[in-house]
């Protein structure tokens, strides 16, 4: 009897952990969705991480929307992800509704995600700086990362190189 109520107890360890793992890559979409990005395994991620209220996050949309454009059809998925904050007494607050002016404004083509702060993307995808891109793999991993942005240099350039090698 012991021994069933100990299996049974891993087992619920087990799940609530799976769970609480992919509850941390989920991330709710502008649209009212949520995307996992656990979830994209099978598939090339570029993410786009940035901020509306960064001075070249406009810059950073045009780069993201000439990506998305460039694999469309591919096994490719692009994403903007907001780390923007949600809490209304941060300085760096936007609402969903400042959001989407932002996304109006850069006429950005590609599904908007948000991570108040960054709390999930910065730390998991080990990124030090906004706006960055990250390459995920099909298995998820971390296959790039590329921070800053030089509105002289053209980052699609090196970007596109690395998931060319990942397709």
């Amino acid at each position: 009897m012991r021994t069933i109520k100990s299996l049974i107890g891993c087992f619920g360890l087990l799940v609530a952990m799976t769970i609480a793992v992919s509850a941390q890559t989920s991330l709710p979409a502008l649209s009212g969705s949520a995307v996992n990005l656990d979830a994209q395994r099978g598939k090339v991620v570029i993410l786009a991480l940035g901020a509306s209220w960064l001075p070249l996050s406009g810059k950073q949309a045009e780069y993201t929307n000439m990506l998305a454009k460039r694999y469309t059809g591919k096994n490719v998925v692009t994403y903007f992800v907001s780390t923007d904050s949600t809490n209304i007494k941060s300085k760096n607050f936007a609402s969903n509704q400042d959001l989407e002016k932002f996304v109006a404004g850069s006429k950005l083509t590609v599904p908007v995600l948000r991570d108040s702060d960054g709390a999930l993307t910065l730390k998991k995808y080990n990124v030090d700086q906004l706006p960055s891109f990250v390459i995920l793999d099909k298995q998820g991993n971390v296959a790039g990362t590329f921070g800053g942005i030089d509105p002289k240099f053209d980052v699609t350039v090196p970007i596109s190189k690395a998931v060319d090698k990942l397709l």
